[in-house]
């Protein structure tokens, strides 16, 4: 998982999805991204996140805690950045 510190789980039709990566890119925050669409496995990893809704944009941190749909300030706070 190269630099990057999360996996945010999307879909392509998500505006709050796009949002997100958006201002997480102007930001300079790397991560990387799944489609929940093109990846099953990943829909359950959103599933367990969110109890049951396949919420998104989902985020997983390496430590294994996961925000849904957030600032990129809450974003930031996570990363300790």
């Amino acid at each position: 998982m190269s630099d990057a510190s999360f996996v945010l789980y999307s879909t392509p039709w998500c505006g709050y999805c796009h949002r997100l990566k958006s201002q997480l890119q102007r930001e300079g925050i790397e991560f990387t991204e799944v489609d929940i669409e093109q990846d099953p496995d990943s829909a359950l990893i959103v599933e367990q996140a969110n109890g049951g809704n396949q919420t998104v944009p989902t985020l997983v941190f390496a430590d294994g805690t996961a925000l849904t749909n957030p600032s990129v300030a809450q974003v930031k706070a996570q990363l300790g950045a």
